[in-house]
């Protein structure tokens, strides 16, 4: 039953840690500025996507995967170390 526990604290954390990821990672202004959008235009067609929406939401959910996967292999070498530190009996 703990390592239940365990498993769903940590997909929980997985989560919760994406979702904070997708407000905060970001570098666009809105509304978007030509030049950038001209960008997105010539890397979809590039690609072969026809819209170019479709490669922007697709890019950043990738981002935003990256970087919450980065920040939960921190936290849990973060923990790990904290918890070797630790004496056994405290």
């Amino acid at each position: 039953m703990a390592t239940l526990a365990r498993r769903l604290l940590k997909v929980v954390l997985f989560i919760g840690l994406f979702c904070l990821a997708v407000p905060y990672v970001h570098t666009y202004p809105w509304p978007m500025p030509e030049s950038q959008s001209v960008t997105w235009w010539r890397a979809s067609r590039s690609l072969g996507v026809r819209d170019p929406q479709d490669l922007y939401f697709t890019v950043w959910s990738v981002i935003d995967l990256i970087v919450a996967a980065l920040a939960y292999v921190t936290i849990m070498r973060l923990w790990r170390h904290y918890r070797t530190k630790r004496p056994n009996n405290a």
